[in-house]
């Protein structure tokens, strides 16, 4: 199962994608686009989980495809 999250860069003011939590795929400037191209990448790739974390790195949202 393919791992991917979306997490805020060090200043919040843009998002990054990651898959297994290694390189960061892309970059968007808005949560909710990174959450619904993340979503996207995790249907796509299924099964896979996806983990939206906030400006701490704590898990605040967990779906699985």
């Amino acid at each position: 199962m393919k791992k991917y999250s979306v997490t805020p860069n060090a200043d919040v003011s843009g998002w990054f994608i990651k898959l297994e939590d290694v390189a960061a795929e892309e970059e968007y400037f808005s949560k909710d686009d990174a959450i619904q191209a993340a979503e996207k990448m995790a249907q796509e790739n299924s099964p896979s989980k996806l983990e939206i974390l906030d400006k701490y790195h704590t898990v605040i949202e967990e779906k699985t495809y």
